[in-house]
């Protein structure tokens, strides 16, 4: 027989799971929305997004398309990125709705700040990556062209190249939120994470490696915002009083 309690567990389960579903369906709803807005402006949004490469052609130069879909697909997917991004707040708001009926009083009183702040550091991400690396990169590489070679990109590699680091990019500059929730969650305490700064350093540089092109001026790029916000995200926590904190 089922008893009184584990009837209860399995109601509050199917209870998350409800919710959790619920809040899916309202985020998938948010991008539906934002891609049908998108999509009218995929080719506008890729004249924007490609200027970056295009200022640094040779005269003359432009990029190619080697698939047959490419002409459609590359703005196509654009779009969806863009439609992605614009419904990112929707997404981190319903993620928060979730999981703060579980927190305390103290820490849900945190939560809307660090929300918005998570908003705007995802965005300062990418714009950091379009106005300060596409510029310093596509410069490197148009300039390191050997001589007798003609510089020509593929869009659909351009597009990949771009997308992968705008997440890259947007994602390292939530490490300020992620590093105040792991003190606050008890994870770790700002001491023991000072203590890692070496490791940390390192790791940056590696998971630079991994995320951008394999050059080292977008390993670097991507790595030294990143210890800059881990040191950002130990500053701000001195600000956050809970009983975990040291």
């Amino acid at each position: 027989m089922i008893s009184e309690a584990e009837d209860n567990n399995v109601a509050a389960l199917s209870s998350n799971l409800t919710e959790l579903r619920d809040r899916l369906l309202r985020v998938l709803g948010a991008m539906l929305i934002a891609t049908l807005c998108m999509i009218p402006f995929s080719q506008d949004i890729y004249s924007l997004v490609a200027g970056p490469l295009l200022k640094y052609l040779p005269e003359g130069g432009h990029m190619i398309a080697t698939e047959v879909t490419s002409t459609f697909m590359a703005p196509l997917k654009l779009a969806l990125y863009a439609a992605f991004a614009l419904s990112m707040p929707v997404l981190l708001f319903q993620l928060w709705a979730f999981i703060s009926p579980s927190l305390y009083q103290s820490k849900k009183n945190i939560g809307i700040p660090l929300l918005f702040l998570s908003v705007v550091l995802f965005y300062l991400g990418i714009a950091f990556s379009f106005y300060v690396v596409f510029p310093l990169v596509f410069s490197f590489f148009s300039g390191a062209t050997p001589a007798g070679v003609t510089y020509t990109p593929d869009i659909s590699l351009y597009l990949s190249t771009i997308l992968k680091l705008f997440l890259a990019f947007g994602l390292t500059f939530e490490i300020p939120i992620a590093t105040v929730l792991i003190i606050m969650s008890g994870m770790a305490t700002r001491k023991s994470l000072s203590q890692k700064r070496p490791y940390i350093i390192v790791g940056c540089f590696a998971i630079g490696m991994l995320l951008t092109p394999p050059d080292i001026m977008s390993q670097a790029l991507l790595a030294i915002p990143m210890i800059m916000l881990f040191e950002l995200g130990l500053l701000l926590s001195l600000f956050i009083k809970t009983k975990h904190f040291d």
